[in-house]
């Protein structure tokens, strides 16, 4: 059997710190991730698919994102699960209640543990549902798959751990369950390991949506049959949150030659006796990605800290800097190196740059 396992698509997140037009298309790109699934399931051929929550990112959910959610996963034409999270849990007025869904389309709607029977795939699928935004017990508790031949699966959203906020499962307690495969949502970062027989994955969000999500995103395409289960990344999203550090001095060695279609957070690095113009790096880097910040990460020459030890009104300022950035957070360090520039400049009669 093949199926495909995806989760966390977070449809219809604020998308803070775009422009208004950017979030709109960003908003449009992440509505596009069951399309685009869709696409991917009629070409690998799956049997099945499994989607462990947090599909929607809140409670308010536009019409047009439900219709389109459900237009692909009926398009797919094979059994999808649902299994709702955090985020989108399911309640009386909540979009898996209210909105008409495809007949292919089964939904756990009980925190308990509910079964799905799929005779034609000789197959049973096990999961439960948020009812609420927090769960603080292990939903696999006392679970154990039957043994009668048939292949039995996990779809559950929580956190790997024996406690936590967000229906937190012990690694006993997949050991015990018996399930050939445990799809699972929750972490946005793919990860996967195995207890027991059971193998249990993670394919972590389809799309980036912040700096915290950083590098490419997609869902797994897993095939489970005697020998246990085996799962494969397959990078769906349309660009890709990154981080890059480069010396301020090399500044436009990072600038690709065309636009990158990708959401990239510039780090300066190296010494600088004067503040990076961070105004007009950024408008000569933004037109060359999707969307680009940048921040300065710069420190004082080391010749110029040297100056310490001198009996002058630099020294005895630079004396005072050095003490106060030795004991200081990340943060405040940040807030003193500018405190330390601007008075160097005053100083010394320079003129230091600063948007």
């Amino acid at each position: 059997m093949k199926l495909l396992h995806a989760a966390d698509f977070h449809l219809d997140s604020p998308l803070s710190g775009l422009t208004a037009e950017k979030s709109t298309r960003r908003r449009g790109e992440l509505r596009d991730i069951p399309a685009r699934l869709a696409r991917l399931a009629k070409e690998e051929g799956v049997d099945l698919v499994l989607l462990p929550g947090d599909l929607f990112d809140g409670e308010r959910v536009y019409p047009e994102t439900v219709r389109a959610l459900a237009g692909a996963l009926e398009e797919m034409a094979v059994p999808v699960v649902i299994a709702p999270g955090n985020h989108d849990f399911y309640h009386g007025g909540s979009p898996y209640a209210e909105a008409p869904w495809p007949d292919n389309v089964h939904i756990f709607t009980e925190t308990g543990l509910q079964a799905v029977e799929l005779p034609g795939l000789n197959c049973v699928v096990h999961g439960c549902a948020f009812t609420g935004p927090h769960r603080e017990d292990d939903p696999l508790v006392g679970f154990a798959a039957r043994s009668d031949g048939r292949l039995h699966l996990l779809c559950v959203h929580g956190e790997m751990g024996r406690q936590g906020s967000y229906a937190p499962i012990a690694p006993e307690s997949l050991a015990r369950s018996g399930a050939a495969y445990a799809a699972l949502g929750h972490v946005h970062a793919g990860m996967s390991g195995r207890e027991g027989k059971t193998l249990w994955a993670y394919p972590g969000c389809p799309e980036g949506r912040g700096f915290d999500e950083l590098g490419e995103k997609g869902a797994l395409l897993v095939t489970v049959g005697p020998d246990g289960a085996q799962a494969r990344f397959v990078p769906v999203g349309r660009r890709q949150y990154r981080i890059e550090t480069v010396n301020v001095d090399s500044f436009t060695e990072i600038l690709p030659e065309g636009e990158s279609p990708d959401l990239v957070r510039i780090l300066l690095t190296g010494e600088s006796r004067f503040a990076p113009d961070l105004a007009a790096l950024t408008a000569r880097a933004a037109p060359r990605f999707f969307h680009v910040e940048l921040r300065d990460n710069t420190t004082l020459p080391t010749d110029l800290w040297a100056r310490a030890g001198e009996d002058s009104l630099t020294g005895l300022f630079l004396r005072e800097m050095r003490a106060r950035l030795e004991g200081a957070g990340e943060d405040e360090r940040d807030k003193l190196l500018l405190a330390a520039r601007f008075g160097l400049a005053a100083l010394e009669g320079g003129e230091d740059v600063r948007p």
